[in-house]
């Protein structure tokens, strides 16, 4: 395994180096106390507070992915405003105290939508994550935006910056070393001269696939100290870049915690063996709109919108018995008190309101403008869309082959004869419907969703849509059109106000604003929009139950709340100031 030479790299202008085990920091022992907390998953109004909960547990270093898809959406515009201002965010760690290890990989993984990838550059080549020209060629042209905006920041340059990784757990994907070498000269041609790191699972194979010479190699795990120090190489520092302290959720599974106890001996014993650690999470924060991804085994495991993940400091902030334990561990490794710990968040009071229904699901998206028809059913990709919901019709003549299949449906589809449901399909259950007593010709629409593009393994950069067609027996259908529903809250409700699906509102006045939670009792499948933003998902499957709404979302005076149920609207609109995750588990990663 290539390792990277004692002391570290650039020794005279980073402010992390090593020698032997010892990691240094302006040439003193140091112990790197880190914790995630992503920007992107957290209103900026709120970011101060959560970095303030993070130094208050003794975090001496905040931990942050850099998701390139959240900031090109569309290629070439590339956004560092608002939500996206990550120079911003930096800073604000700084006036906080606290030192920046930076994860910009082009890839994340994280849960996150196509593990950070854009979903335009996936739709054109299979080669990411490898020295492929055209993938190389777009990250180059990212990063000559992304670093220089970096670089100013780094310790060197008086910035909080002193740690930035090249690639994410690379050897559980890959095998491509000039990738890497690629990555890692990449950030030293943009003036990236803060210790360089790597992070990989505990196993020989992918520490050795995933570590490039010039760079720490470090581990990610929920348990195992003493076999990441077996394969730890000569004269490093012990760094786990990603101790699990909790989980993330699927749907339709239970929600995921791990014990105070279990996750404090893991950092007892890591800081005991004299290393360094990043708690992932130490803040979860939430996968507002369609962010969430999804993992395949054998199935797909699409994200549930909460990203609380059982941390320290939760999705709305609270603190709990993980946060106390790690406040206690960190404190020594300081040479003074720890900072005071900030106020309990503030919650709306409890209350029940009626959702009043505005138009059907089949007529609201029936009234979408279309787009030119097409022979084929177009893909996501076709369509240019990232995720959501597409709606593709077509008019159908019914006669001795009555068997509807949909060829590679990547993920959901309800399908509709003449505007009424007659059947849902999934890619990983019933992909076909049998159309007896529909005889003669009728308007077929597949209202299509993408559960969440894949995130981790072979299958990140997976299209969605429908990939090889429809059939009506041995025949395929054509003549299609496509109609795309927006995701901005503009949806504009048509038709009965009777119907089980569609859409409704429901009002909310505040003299005050504060943080609530949402539940919708009731409600089937669906998406929910707080004055025009998009929440996220709600799923009867669960375990979600309360979607998540910031106090900065809400404002004094009147507040619409939007519900799209694709099944079964809900009647009442709970205010709750209390989340309800689900039935839980005990669950550690590996």
């Amino acid at each position: 395994m290539d390792t990277p030479a004692a002391g570290g790299q650039r020794s005279a202008v980073s402010a992390l180096t090593y020698e032997s085990e010892t990691l240094l920091r302006h040439g003193r022992p140091h112990r790197m106390l880190a914790g995630a907390v992503h920007y992107f998953r957290v209103h900026p109004d709120l970011w101060e507070d959560r970095l303030r909960r993070l130094a208050a547990m003794g975090a001496n270093t905040v931990d942050t992915y850099i998701p390139w898809n959240f900031h090109e959406q569309v290629e070439g515009e590339r956004r560092f405003d608002g939500w996206r201002d990550i120079e911003g965010f930096i800073r604000l760690a700084a006036e906080v105290g606290l030192d920046v290890y930076v994860r910009p990989s082009p890839y994340i993984c994280a849960e996150w939508s196509n593990g950070g990838l854009p979903s335009w550059l996936t739709a054109r080549t299979r080669g990411v994550r490898s020295s492929d020209a055209v993938y190389l060629d777009a990250v180059e042209a990212w990063y000559a935006e992304l670093l220089p905006r970096l670089a100013p920041l780094q310790a060197g340059r008086g910035g909080p910056i002193v740690a930035v990784q090249v690639e994410n757990e690379y050897g559980s994907y890959g095998s491509d070393r000039v990738y890497l070498e690629h990555q890692r000269d990449l950030l030293r041609a943009h003036g990236i001269v803060e210790l360089l790191t790597t992070a990989d699972g505990i196993t020989a194979d992918m520490q050795h696939h995933g570590s490039v010479s010039g760079a720490m190699p470090s581990f990610t795990f929920g348990t195992g100290v003493d076999t990441a120090r077996d394969l730890l190489p000569d004269a490093t520092p012990l760094l786990c870049s990603e101790l699990w302290g909790g989980w993330f959720d699927h749907w339709g599974e239970r929600h995921h915690v791990r014990s105070a106890q279990s996750m404090t001996g893991t950092v007892d014993a890591l800081l005991a063996a004299g290393g360094s650690v990043s708690l992932y999470m130490a803040h979860g924060g939430t996968n507002f709109g369609l962010w969430a991804g999804a993992n395949w085994d054998g199935v797909l495991q699409p994200t549930v919108t909460s990203y609380d993940s059982d941390a320290p400091i939760a999705e709305d902030g609270r603190l709990g018995a993980k946060f106390e334990a790690l406040r206690a561990a960190f404190a020594p490794f300081h040479d003074g008190p720890l900072p005071e710990v900030p106020a309990e968040p503030r919650f709306q009071e409890p209350q029940t309101l009626p959702l009043a229904r505005e138009g059907s699901l089949a007529a609201t998206l029936r009234a979408l403008p279309a787009g030119e028809r097409t022979g084929i059913p177009a893909t996501f990709e076709e369509l240019g869309v990232a995720d959501g919901l597409v709606v593709y019709e077509t008019r159908v003549r019914i006669g001795d082959e009555k068997t509807l299949s949909i060829r590679g449906l990547h993920d959901r589809a309800i399908v509709l004869i003449d505007g009424e449901p007659i059947a849902t399909l999934e890619r990983d259950g019933r992909t076909s419907v049998d159309l007896h007593g529909h005889d003669g010709e009728h308007d077929l629409t597949l209202v299509v969703e993408s559960l969440g593009r894949i995130n981790y393994g072979p299958l990140t950069g997976e299209h969605k849509g429908i990939m090889g067609g429809v059939l009506l027996g041995r025949r395929y259908l054509h003549g299609w059109t496509h109609r795309i529903v927006p995701l901005d809250g503009s949806l504009v409700a048509v038709g009965d106000t009777e119907a089980a699906a569609g859409l409704a509102t429901a009002t909310v006045d505040l003299v005050e604003t504060a943080d609530a939670w949402l539940a919708l009792p009731g409600g089937s499948k669906g998406l929910v929009w707080l004055n025009g933003f998009l929440l996220g998902r709600y799923w009867s499957v669960g375990p979600q139950e309360t979607l998540y709404a910031p106090a900065p979302l809400w404002r004094v005076g009147r507040n619409d709340v939007r519900v799209l149920d694709l099944e079964q609207l809900p009647a009442t609109l709970e205010i709750r100031d209390v989340a309800s995750l689900g039935m839980t588990e005990e669950f550690i990663g590996s």
